[in-house]
């Protein structure tokens, strides 16, 4: 089966999670770069990496790379791959996004223009016509320029790989589904230790932990553009993948997750979206203030994505937030919290310094992932 240079986009930041993932669905890194990951995979791999990648943001195909410091080399460079090995006659191709860092070509829309003009011109010779109907199946196009390197590849995905599907409902500010997952991956938590998310909003986290917990690969329950794409991958490839994925699933896990938030609306909208994601028996939500935080049980978790004021509430009102989160943390018996926030005087209102702290991007937002971490619990007899 042919191999291809496989690359996914993540969140800056969170790349060694994603090499991790990458590594344990049994294919071998190629390159690692800012908020990108390479690997080398097949038709199967495209396949696997869609529906089982928890912390990507989509999985393209890379056509070629080259060096390019004006609109010539671009066009000469796009023009000398082979699309035909890629792109059938009629497939509908156009380029969906063009992005430019620390390069001498820079405007998107130019980017874009060139790069289609370049790709018809090969394809005229190839398919021997001076006309394509572009009717059938979508093939997206993704441009990459790093210091006047660049890469060309086809977008499997579309839909960004977040969405997983369940999240109908939406609070003010939700966290990305992959995100979520990534966060709980930098943590020691498992399935069997308790999980509170005090500002669960429409739920995204504990959902994920619940996925996590019970084996549920993220992409199972949606579609992916290369799916029509029978030209590269075989349908039946998708079918088998989401066989195995389905064989994974660990229905009668038990788990202990809680989801907090003070609106009552909030809480019902986490139950619905838990409940599309077949995680609603895994999962006790309930309307409760961050002032009310306690846990009778030891060496829990809180992984939390509180407000920060960039996004929603006042900042007057963050000192105060952050002083009762440090305090219902104070109360918990030998609990490790950690959480996401883009407030740069966290620490100083909890009142204690984070283990670690790891700086991430939420979009163009720069967030510090602050690491309180407990004691470990005691290791359970054999006997």
């Amino acid at each position: 089966m042919k191999k291809y240079d496989l690359i996914c986009p993540c969140h800056f930041g969170l790349e060694s999670v994603l090499k991790k993932e990458i590594i344990d669905l049994g294919y071998d890194i190629t390159e690692v770069s800012d908020g990108r990951i390479s690997f080398a995979g097949d038709a199967d791999a495209v396949c696997r990496a869609n529906i089982c990648l928890r912390t990507a943001e989509r999985v393209l195909i890379k056509v070629g790379s080259f060096h390019a410091e004006s609109f010539e080399d671009l066009y000469q460079g796009v023009k000398a791959l082979a699309w035909e090995e890629f792109i059938p006659e009629r497939g509908k191709f156009w380029v969906k996004k063009a992005s430019s860092v620390k390069s001498k070509l820079f405007s998107p829309s130019d980017i874009q223009s060139i790069v289609k003009k370049a790709i018809v011109e090969r394809m005229k010779q190839s398919y021997n016509t001076d006309w394509f109907k572009e009717d059938a199946e979508e093939y997206p196009i993704r441009v990459f320029f790093m210091k006047d390197e660049v890469t060309v590849a086809l977008d499997t995905t579309g839909d960004s790989l977040h969405k997983r599907g369940y999240r109908k409902l939406e609070s003010k500010a939700p966290i990305a589904e992959n995100l979520a997952a990534a966060l709980i991956m930098l943590t020691p938590w498992h399935g069997d230790r308790i999980l509170v998310d005090p500002f669960c909003g429409s739920g995204t986290i504990p959902i994920e932990a619940a996925m996590i917990a019970a084996h549920i690969a993220p992409g199972i329950n949606r579609h992916f553009t290369a799916e029509k794409w029978t030209n590269l991958i075989d349908p039946q490839n998708w079918d088998d993948v989401r066989e195995e994925a389905k064989e994974e699933i660990l229905p009668d896990i038990e788990t202990d997750i809680q989801g907090y938030d003070l609106d009552p609306e909030m809480v019902e909208i986490a139950r619905i979206n838990a409940k599309k994601a077949g995680v609603d028996h895994l999962i006790h939500f309930q309307a409760r203030d961050i002032a009310d935080l306690s846990h009778r049980k030891k060496y829990g978790f809180i992984i939390t994505n509180p407000p920060y004021g960039e996004r929603i509430g006042d900042q007057k009102e963050l000192p105060s937030l952050y002083r009762t989160i440090g305090e219902r943390y104070k109360g918990l018996d030998a609990w490790s919290m950690y959480l996401i926030t883009g407030f740069e005087q966290a620490e100083k209102y909890i009142g204690k310094k984070a283990d670690k702290n790891r700086k991430i991007y939420n979009g163009m937002i720069k967030t510090y992932f602050y690491q309180f971490m407990g004691p470990k619990p005691p290791k359970r007899s054999s006997n």
